[in-house]
């Protein structure tokens, strides 16, 4: 058996094919690393706007979401008890860590 005949017979493992080039936009869930909310006043009368920014990946993507009083209220707490925070892009959802089964 010739070496250009062993080469032939040793089955290689398939390779995953990964479009390219890989972009910014096609990474899907990103590391919340800043955030900051805002406050904007609504007209005369009017309940004002909660803003949350969101910096993920330390700045590679950010992204502003509107919120309510009460919805705003929630985030910050689960913000400020969480420490590892992800957001899906496309999905527009939060994720806060992950807890073991039981605890």
């Amino acid at each position: 058996m010739t070496v250009t005949d062993k080469q032939t017979n040793d089955k290689q493992p398939s390779v995953t094919n990964v479009g390219q080039p890989i972009t910014d936009d096609s990474i899907r869930v990103r590391q919340l690393s800043h955030y900051q909310f805002s406050w904007v006043a609504g007209e005369a009368g009017e309940e004002g706007t909660f803003t949350l920014q969101l910096v993920l990946d330390q700045g590679a993507w950010e992204e502003v979401l509107t919120l309510d009083s009460d919805d705003a209220e929630v985030l910050r707490g689960l913000l400020k008890s969480s420490d590892n925070v992800q957001y899906d892009v496309g999905r527009r959802v939060l994720m806060f860590g992950t807890t073991p089964v039981g605890h």
